[in-house]
């Protein structure tokens, strides 16, 4: 490792390694080789002048990618695609006449691209779904511990401690079901030409039309597996499943190519998925401020290491340093969704280039920032820490007000008027609350009350049942996570169970 120019954070100290991984030069760049033989098989297969010893040789250099020379001819050429296409040739001679033929640079980028994103998306699922599996859990474990609510940061009706986290994992379900539409509707851009109208194509197939269709559809059908995403095409022309099994192919039509493009796919496609990421991004956030709040009241904590340091001049201090992580992270990954936005208004016509150089940061970057968020988020929620004799104090310092209504409507049935009692139960509790702010005293509610005539025959508890004030929280929290997440175990349970990965920093 260097340490005289810049490094990556989200490659050094946040992301998978498999995150990384996937938006590597390697990657890229061998998915590229993989376009270009699935192109090179379906000319052949379709009639062309292209040899099967030709397409063997391609077949043995995939992967043994020669950086060094691509980067040489890039400096000579100026251009990343033609600079490959001479490397490639150059371990590929006898295959070296065919390569790229017919097609433009957007092929390789683009299908890569698209092929991807589907692999991003399917690693971003597997942590939410693992983030909603561990909320739910939280959940059904505190469904009936009440504790404050808050509406406005104030002050409010109770809830549960699970009934709030549900509030948290719904967010993420939300997510998810974004998710799984965007995947469901992903397509590759397919084989389309220069400005996608297949003129090159049509000319290398001497007019015919059908055969530019089946070359489209032939490439799609081998390059849809190499994403590794569950979706796998069946050998029949149609696309579907020999067993009819959801698992086998989830959507036929995905496995096609976009109906038009220009050069490029619709950047369009990008920008809804930067949205995706973003929204999961929102909800961790969202997650996160309230655990920092929750921590700064004692009630709830993040995980802390036994040797962890929480501040270097001040040793007493535990800081919920994943959870501002979490924070800091989801607002760089909010932030992106502009780049998206901002590259499709500006694609002018079939295509302008100046969308190269920023998808090259907004979509990697993207996904790293949001699987290191995700991973943070999983492990916080592996190891969330509940003080319920806090939770208590705090709830039962503030509980005499919540009680109103129970002790006027027991002042009306010992026969007093509700509107004389409920002017007593409000100077009183103003009372008790501005001896509370500027006196620091514990709330004297209870006692001033008793003290009043108005409520001389209605026995006031010195503390209240908090669960009398919860309403049907833990009947919600069952209902969520029978009818909301249990569906979603169910149909990700290959993807559940497994330990949630030690944070490098």
């Amino acid at each position: 490792m260097t340490h005289d120019v810049y490094e990556n954070p989200l490659i050094t100290r946040y992301a998978s390694r498999e995150m990384a991984a996937l938006w590597s030069a390697q990657r890229k760049h061998s998915t590229w080789r993989r376009c270009w033989l699935a192109l090179a098989e379906s000319e052949r297969e379709l009639g062309l002048d292209v040899t099967e010893a030709q397409v063997d040789e391609l077949r043995t250099h995939l992967d043994d990618v020669n950086f060094g020379d691509a980067a040489e001819y890039e400096k000579e050429l100026r251009h990343d695609v033609m600079a490959h296409v001479h490397a490639w040739g150059d371990q590929c001679p006898t295959a070296r006449p065919i390569i790229h033929l017919g097609a433009t640079s957007c092929f390789v980028t683009d299908n890569t691209d698209l092929l991807l994103l589907r692999e991003g998306l399917e690693a971003v699922r597997t942590k939410l779904v693992g983030v909603i599996d561990r909320l739910a859990t939280f959940a059904t474990d505190y469904r009936d511990l009440p504790c404050l609510g808050f509406t406005h940061l104030q002050t409010a009706q109770p809830t549960t401690v699970g009934k709030r986290a549900t509030l948290w994992a719904y967010d993420f379900v939300l997510d998810l079901a974004e998710l799984e539409h965007r995947l469901a509707s992903l397509k590759l851009r397919g084989v389309k030409g220069t400005t996608g109208t297949q003129a090159s194509f049509l000319s290398l197939f001497d007019g015919d039309h059908a055969k530019v269709d089946e070359l489209d559809r032939l490439v799609c059908e081998k390059l849809w597996p190499i994403s590794d995403c569950g979706l796998r095409i069946a050998d029949s022309p149609s696309g579907s499943a020999s067993d009819g099994s959801e698992s086998a192919i989830r959507n036929p039509q995905s496995a096609m190519s976009y109906a038009v493009t220009g050069q490029t796919y619709s950047r369009k496609i990008d920008a809804q998925i930067l949205d995706v990421l973003s929204g999961i991004a929102q909800s961790a956030h969202k997650f996160a401020t309230d655990l920092r709040i929750l921590q700064h009241r004692k009630e709830v904590e993040e995980p802390f290491g036994k040797k962890q340091i929480g501040s270097s001049a001040m040793p007493y201090k535990r800081n919920p340093m994943r959870s501002e992580r979490i924070c800091g992270l989801a607002r760089f990954v909010m932030s992106m969704t502009a780049n998206g936005a901002n590259t499709l208004a500006t694609q002018w016509m079939e295509r302008t280039l100046d969308d190269s150089a920023n998808r090259r940061l907004s979509l990697p970057q993207s996904f790293l920032g949001i699987d290191a968020t995700l991973a943070i988020c999983l492990n916080v929620t592996d190891g969330l820490v509940v003080n319920p004799k806090v939770i208590d104090k705090n709830l039962q310092e503030e509980l005499p007000f919540l009680a109103a209504e129970e002790v006027l409507m027991a002042g009306v049935r010992a026969g007093g008027d509700r509107q004389d009692l409920h002017e007593a139960f409000r100077t009183h509790s103003l009372a008790a609350s501005t001896a509370m702010k500027s006196e620091g005293t514990p709330n004297d509610l209870v006692p001033r009350l008793r003290g009043d005539a108005a409520f001389a025959n209605v026995e006031i508890p010195d503390t209240f049942d908090a669960k009398n004030y919860i309403g049907r929280a833990p009947e919600q929290v069952d209902a969520f996570v029978r009818d909301v997440v249990t569906p979603i175990r169910e149909r990700y349970a290959d993807a559940l169970g497994g330990d949630a990965d030690e944070l490098r920093v």
